[in-house]
Parts: C-alpha cells; sequence; structure tokens
C-alpha cells in the first residue's frame, strides 16, 4: 500500500519506519519542501521511503497518518489539502497536549470536543478514524513490548476506514481480539483524555513501555 504520513516528528518517523519494514510505500510529509528531519529519514529507510510536504504525503498515500501534535493538526490537514484527502482513510494518532511554562498538562479540545472530531468536521469526504493515541509509538509498532494480553482502541464514524485501520494495527502485530471498536469519531473525546493519566503512569513507571488491559466479566 501506499501511505502518507503527515508529520515528521518521532512519532511519524516510528510509524514510517514499521510500515516501510512491512514492504509499504511511504512519504513523511513536513511544512515545507526540503526538511532535513524528512530527507534523513528517507535516507535512513531505503528506496520505499520518500520526503515529501504535507500535500504531497496526502496526495500520495491510499492511507493517510496524522501523526502531527493535536493542537497543530487542523492547520497540518489545511495545508495537506481536503482535496488530497477526499475519499480516503486518515488515521489520527494525535493527542492535543498543552503544557504550561510551569509544566501542568491541559488538553484543547477536551471534554466536548476532540482533535478527531475536528478533523472530521474539517474533512468530511475523508473517513477519520482515532486510533494508537493511547500508546506510546514504539509499543503501537511493537505491541510485545509490553507482555500478555492488553488493548487498542478504535473510533470512527465509517466502517469501512476502522476496518482499514484495524487491518494495518494487526500488521504491527495487534491481534484483532485486542482492538476494541468504541463505535462512532466522538469516542475520541475519552481517547484523548487518557493522555494526561498516561503522562502520570509514565513518571511512576519511569518509562514508555506499557498499555491498558480491560478486564471484563463477560
Amino acid at each position: 500500500m501506499r501511505i502518507g504520513i503527515i508529520g515528521t516528528g518521532t512519532v511519524g518517523q516510528t510509524l514510517g519506519g514499521k510500515l516501510v519494514a512491512l514492504g509499504h510505500e511511504v512519504t513523511l510529509g513536513s511544512r515545507s519542501k526540503g526538511n532535513a528531519a524528512a530527507q534523513d529519514w528517507a535516507q535512513r529507510s531505503g528506496p520505499l521511503a520518500h520526503p515529501g510536504t504535507f500535500a504531497e504525503a496526502a496526495a500520495f498515500g491510499e492511507l493517510v497518518v496524522n501523526a502531527t501534535g493535536g493542537t497543530v493538526a487542523l492547520a497540518a490537514v489545511e495545508l495537506a489539502g481536503a482535496e488530497n484527502l477526499a475519499g480516503k482513510t486518515l488515521l489520527d494518532v494525535s493527542n492535543p497536549l498543552v503544557f504550561s511554562p510551569t509544566g501542568e498538562v491541559t488538553l484543547d479540545p477536551v471534554n466536548d470536543d476532540s482533535v478527531g472530531e475536528r478533523l472530521q468536521r474539517a474533512l468530511p469526504g475523508t473517513r477519520v478514524v482515532k486510533a494508537l493515541n493511547t500508546v506510546n509509538c514504539e509499543v503501537m509498532v511493537d505491541p510485545g513490548r509490553v507482555p500478555g494480553e492488553h488493548q487498542l482502541f478504535v473510533a470512527g464514524d465509517d466502517v469501512e476506514g476502522k476496518a482499514q485501520v484495524v487491518a494495518l494495527l494487526t500488521e504491527f502485530g495487534w491481534p484483532a481480539a485486542d482492538i476494541l471498536d468504541l463505535g462512532g469519531i466522538d469516542a475520541a473525546r475519552g481517547l484523548e483524555m487518557l493522555m494526561p493519566f498516561w503522562l502520570r503512569l509514565m513518571r511512576h513507571y519511569g518509562h514508555a513501555d506499557f498499555n491498558y488491559a480491560i478486564r471484563t466479566a463477560r
């Protein structure tokens, strides 16, 4: 598959590297042409990896990943171009974290809205699916870093889009039975609100190799 990734940070590069290793062709998109991080990643990752702009990555991908920060995601997809994302699935892995000068973390948006919902409203012709935002990027692509059974969550209004994302997650090594469909894109609110708690857990454990394990009586 051809996959476009919007964002050249650690998350985007980690996802891109795994996708290339799985045999997918990936364009890693940055805000401007000639971005050093994107070019370096492509050189290290081999012939299936390409640098590009947000718009080039969006146009290239049969599936597109938003790996930008949640507070800049809308601006990033605007640069990517709604026309380049129309009819495609957009996997949103972002979290709208806002850090104060003293280190406190809040979310924007929060409670009655989410990045996932804002992206879907901005891109009515695109299948937006929220997933992978509740784990560290290394665990995203290698769930075996956390022993035992643990879960991922997906949310989105389009059944076909969610199925496409689940198929990709199983390629990463996530068992289909451990991927929980939480319903529409409004479920992204709760998924994003898990992040301050996740950061507390990371401070508690001193590392990011952990995940949520849901237990149910039935």
